[in-house]
């Protein structure tokens, strides 16, 4: 008796994992399909003559690697910018008080909440006055303005979880506060860095609007930006368009097993009551 409601549960997981995980299976599926197969009546949801044909057609494209160079620079450097800058804004709102402490969260959750199409505008004029649009640079500023309120509220979970009698018992060992934080404190955090970094690389490579007004140029587009050129006025190439989607998924999914234990770890310890 006392198995059924594991069972239940278990055969509950399956479902909710089935039907999430379904169209990311019919997008491969699709990509590894040949064109006179895709739209075919009644669907088949397995491979029955795979090919290859649609990775060559999406790799052979004129600007891929150069959008893959310029979804690595962004993602890089947001998530390098966000978590330096986010780490320290996080373990001074956990160990210090001061002024404006309060009022400083909550301008962190009120950015948060403001919908992203808002703000594109007001984003471009100022980067145009700043003469920083079609530049990689200005996106990573441009994006630092939403990850780094979640960065650093997630981060503060995690530095609360330290507890501060480490850090104290390094001060009285003869570190200084900067020795204390980098000696002790700052190796603590490895999975919430881990963790964040997950979700900051996984906005920066997946946002598609502000980057398709901010940046003109073919090569310096992501390749979110990119899979549009599979949608032409003849019609859409969803062999080719499910091969690009592939590759584009498949470093954050290769980052994220790699990194997977650490994640799990760090999301047990960063929640806390802070």
């Amino acid at each position: 008796m006392r198995r059924r409601p594991a069972l239940r549960h278990d055969l509950l997981g399956l479902l909710v994992a089935a039907v999430t995980g379904f169209p990311v299976y019919w997008m491969v599926l699709t990509a590894f399909r040949p064109a006179t197969d895709i739209l075919s009546l009644p669907p088949a949801f397995w491979p029955t003559r795979p090919t290859l044909d649609n990775f060559a057609r999406a790799l052979s494209s004129d600007t891929f690697w150069a959008n893959v160079r310029s979804s690595v620079v962004i993602g890089l450097g947001t998530v390098a910018v966000s978590l330096v800058v986010g780490v320290l804004a996080a373990y001074a709102l956990a160990r210090f008080r001061f002024a404006g402490r309060k009022a400083f969260v909550l301008v962190l959750l009120t950015v948060q909440m403001i919908p992203l199409a808002a703000l594109i505008i007001p984003v471009y004029l100022l980067l145009n006055d700043a003469g920083m649009t079609d530049s990689l640079t200005g996106v990573v500023l441009v994006y630092l303005v939403f990850t780094l309120p979640f960065t650093v509220w997630m981060l503060h979970g995690f530095v609360v979880a330290v507890p501060v009698e480490l850090e104290e018992a390094a001060l009285v060992d003869g570190c200084g506060r900067l020795g204390a934080f980098c000696r002790v404190t700052l190796p603590l955090l490895a999975p919430g860095l881990v963790a964040t970094s997950v979700f900051a690389l996984v906005q920066a490579w997946n946002e598609y609007v502000l980057v398709y007004v901010l940046l003109s140029t073919p090569e310096k587009q992501t390749v979110s930006i990119w899979l549009v050129s599979f949608q032409t006025g003849f019609g859409t190439d969803y062999g080719g368009l499910m091969a690009g989607a592939t590759l584009t998924a498949l470093p954050v999914v290769v980052f994220f097993l790699a990194v997977q234990r650490r994640i799990a770890s760090g999301l047990a310890v960063g929640a806390v009551k802070g």
